[in-house]
């Protein structure tokens, strides 16, 4: 192998899922069989860098100042769900269940990694409660002890007292999932999330 090869290597196992072997595939892919798209990725992923930046209203992505969802008048200003990252943001995009506004905070609290407050962005989300419009504030965070921890700072220290509805998405069981193969925090939070039956 080449230096240059382990060096391109290396740069895609860096990237998000990928481990060595995927990493060497991908390689052996772009220089081996489809050399042409070298190009046209090289270039995609330079304009996509230059162009697409976070959304200065929400944290989306954009490649303008606001996103089209920041922008649409078709979205419900007075609910905001907040999210730890823009993927989040696209999968619930694509459930289609929800129609109101979004803030990605690219993170959540951790002192262990030396995150705070000042690294997420939670100024604009500030600026967005301190605005009157907002009803209720959606916390849409990971079910785990940063996720908890982000949590119980917002509604304390960014929403506090004002009159703003704070809730939790629901936590449990995958739709399809089985009681036998859920862990015990899975489980707990689908009983502490489970809501009665109406009989017709």
């Amino acid at each position: 192998m080449t230096p240059r090869y382990e060096q391109l290597v290396q740069l895609l196992k860096g990237l998000p899922g990928l481990g060595y072997r995927s990493a060497e595939r991908i390689a052996l892919h772009l220089l081996v069989e489809k050399t042409g798209l070298v190009g046209e990725l090289v270039d995609s992923l330079s304009h996509a860098s230059e162009e697409i930046g976070p959304c200065r209203s929400c944290g989306n992505l954009t490649e303008s100042d606001e996103c089209s969802i920041c922008a649409s008048t078709e979205r419900d200003d007075s609910i905001i769900c907040v999210l730890e990252s823009v993927t989040d943001l696209f999968a619930m995009e694509r459930s289609g269940a929800y129609r109101g506004k979004y803030h990605v905070l690219h993170g959540k609290l951790s002192p262990i990694r030396g995150v705070g407050p000042e690294q997420l962005n939670i100024e604009t989300l500030r600026d967005k409660v301190e605005g009157n419009k907002v009803s209720e504030v959606i916390l849409a965070l990971g079910n785990d002890m940063e996720g908890e921890a982000t949590c119980h700072y917002l509604k304390e220290v960014v929403i506090g007292d004002r009159p703003i509805r704070v809730s939790r998405i629901g936590f449990g069981l995958p739709s399809g999932g089985n009681v036998t193969f859920a862990d015990e925090v899975t489980l707990r939070s689908a009983l502490d999330g489970r809501t009665e039956i109406d009989l017709v």
